[in-house]
């Protein structure tokens, strides 16, 4: 089991490689995704799992972008197992959808495919491409599917080389105080 700081060691280590083929490193795309959870009134345990969807990544040997080899490198399922004992289903289950997410609005929000980056694109097509009507509806059943989809959206808005950000040092502090707030939420009152 991972703990709060190894977790922000990934980042500490690995935040800085770049995005594949976006213009944002790994910290600012997490970072966007979770300021833009915040501003949609996303609860706590939504924004961290904003913050976290891609952790995945850097928890792997994998170098550059996996997908121009044609690897999935399964970034969702790792950062879910490691993300559950600590932070429990809320945090764990929208990163562990989000690529489900995609195929599914891939299949059933028309202009969706055409808005995914480049990189987006070839991942899908590696992660079993757009869902089947009957996928879709197992995918919608899910209790976390829509926090998924709204994760989804976030996550390929979170790409914008632009937008001004803080320092590394207040971005990172960030992270581990909503950690900590949600890691208390996890393991619920006292008895």
């Amino acid at each position: 089991m991972m703990t709060i700081q190894q977790l922000l060691q990934c980042f500490e280590q690995g935040g800085a490689l770049a995005y594949s083929g976006e213009p944002v490193t790994q910290l600012q795309h997490a970072w966007q995704c979770a300021r833009l959870a915040r501003q949609a009134g996303a609860s706590e345990a939504l924004q961290l799992a904003a913050w976290l969807h891609d952790v995945g990544h850097l928890m792997t040997d994998l170098e550059g972008s996996p997908t121009e080899r044609g690897i999935d490198d399964a970034h969702e399922e790792l950062a879910a197992r490691v993300l559950l004992p600590l932070f429990g289903p809320a945090v764990a289950e929208p990163v562990r959808l989000h690529v489900q997410a995609k195929r599914y609005l891939v299949s059933h929000k028309p202009g969706y495919a055409q808005s995914l980056s480049a990189d987006s694109v070839r991942s899908l097509a590696l992660q079993g491409g757009p869902m089947s009507e009957a996928e879709c509806t197992q995918f919608a059943m899910l209790p976390a599917a829509r926090e998924a989809q709204r994760l989804r959206v976030w996550d390929d808005l979170a790409k914008d080389g632009e937008l001004p950000w803080p320092s590394e040092e207040l971005v990172l502090a960030e992270l581990e105080a909503l950690m900590g707030r949600c890691l208390g939420a996890a393991e619920g009152p006292p008895a």
